[in-house]
This record gives structure tokens, C-alpha cells and sequence, in this order.
């Protein structure tokens, strides 16, 4: 009986102890930026980079975060594709009390609708709950707002294939100079000839 009231106490000991941890563990999630408004029109077939999202971590849990798009029915203008963002890194992992920033690119598309679009950016964390699923839990979100200019198909195209090239410097220069030194070297060995003799005297 001495035994069984001594294993009663300890366990009671030990979830008073353990009790604040669980009542206020918590998983939280911050954003350091409320709004993105691109103030001047973006162009069909750009690649943008847009400012970093810095995401924080408000709770009290280590816990993974990603970012993604989602909208709100509430605002007039058109929704931006989700397949017009990626996020880097896709997923980061953050003790309580730290952040880092994601890179957001936003990749519009020749055939992109002219006109004004919003969306809202979100961090949220991954929950893993315990029948081993993973779910998505609180987010916080930034506002963004842009514009596409109108444009035909071949202004688009020509854009897109400016920004690529601006976008792989140095690379988008060495490659076509190493095509062309080649193609140099080529003419060169095929219209003249030249023989090199090396003798003794």
C-alpha cells in the first residue's frame, strides 16, 4: 500500500512538472513583410525576383515552415496562377525565435491576361499529427499586388528570351563566344593550311 501511494505521488510530481510545457507549447508563425505592391507594370514572359519573405518563428516549438499562394474571394482582381511562384528554399526548419528569409520568383508567362492581379504570400508551419499525417498549420500571409502590361505574343517571347539571357550571366557570354571561336577555328583549318617543319641541321 506504501508502495502504490509512493508511485501516486511521484506521478503527480512528475506531470506538475511536465505541465506547463505542454499547456504552452505552442507553434507559431510571423511574417516581416505585410505588403508587396509592385508599382510599376511587369511584362509577359518576365522573371521577377521579388522581395525576400522573412519568415519568423513566434512559438515556442522547433517546427519545418514552407511558403505558398493563396487567395481571398474578397479582392477583384485576378489570382496569379500558383505555377507562376517558386520559393527558395522550398522548406526551412526554425528554433523559437529565429527567422530566414525565402527568395520568391514569379515567372509570368508569354500568354499571361494583361491587367492587375493579387494574391496573398503565406509561411506556414508543417505539423506532423499523430496518426502520422502531415498537415499545414497556422499561416501568415503578405499581401501582393501587381500589374501585366498588355503585349502581343512576339513582344513576350522577345522578353522572355532577354530575361534569360540577363538572368545566366556570365554563362549566357562565354557560351555563344566559346560557339563562335569554334566555328572560327573551323573556317580557318578548312580554307588554309598550315605546315609546321621541324628539322635538325
Amino acid at each position: 500500500m506504501k508502495i502504490i501511494r509512493q508511485l501516486l505521488a511521484f506521478s503527480v510530481i512528475v506531470i506538475f512538472l511536465f505541465l506547463p510545457f505542454l499547456v504552452f507549447a505552442k507553434i507559431g508563425v510571423g511574417l516581416g513583410t505585410g505588403k508587396i505592391e509592385l508599382k510599376e507594370p511587369i511584362k509577359a514572359g518576365g522573371i521577377y525576383d521579388l522581395p525576400p519573405l522573412g519568415i519568423f518563428n513566434t512559438g515556442t516549438e522547433s517546427t519545418n515552415y514552407e511558403a505558398g499562394v493563396a487567395y481571398h474571394a474578397d479582392y477583384p482582381q485576378m489570382h496569379p496562377p500558383k505555377e507562376w511562384f517558386s520559393f527558395y528554399p522550398a522548406q526551412i526548419f526554425l528554433e523559437p525565435g529565429r527567422s530566414q528569409s525565402v527568395s520568391v520568383k514569379l515567372t509570368i508567362p508569354v500568354k499571361a491576361t494583361p491587367g492587375d492581379y493579387f494574391a496573398f504570400l503565406e509561411a506556414y508551419p508543417i505539423v506532423k499529427k499523430e496518426s502520422g499525417i502531415t498537415g499545414v498549420g497556422v499561416a501568415a500571409a503578405s499581401k501582393l499586388y501587381f500589374s501585366v502590361a498588355p503585349s502581343n505574343l512576339w513582344q513576350a517571347i522577345i522578353f522572355r528570351t532577354a530575361t534569360l539571357f540577363n538572368r545566366s550571366r556570365p554563362w549566357s557570354y562565354i557560351v555563344p563566344a566559346m560557339i563562335l571561336l569554334a566555328l572560327i577555328i573551323k573556317f580557318l583549318r578548312k580554307f588554309f593550311s598550315f605546315k609546321i617543319s621541324i628539322g635538325k641541321k
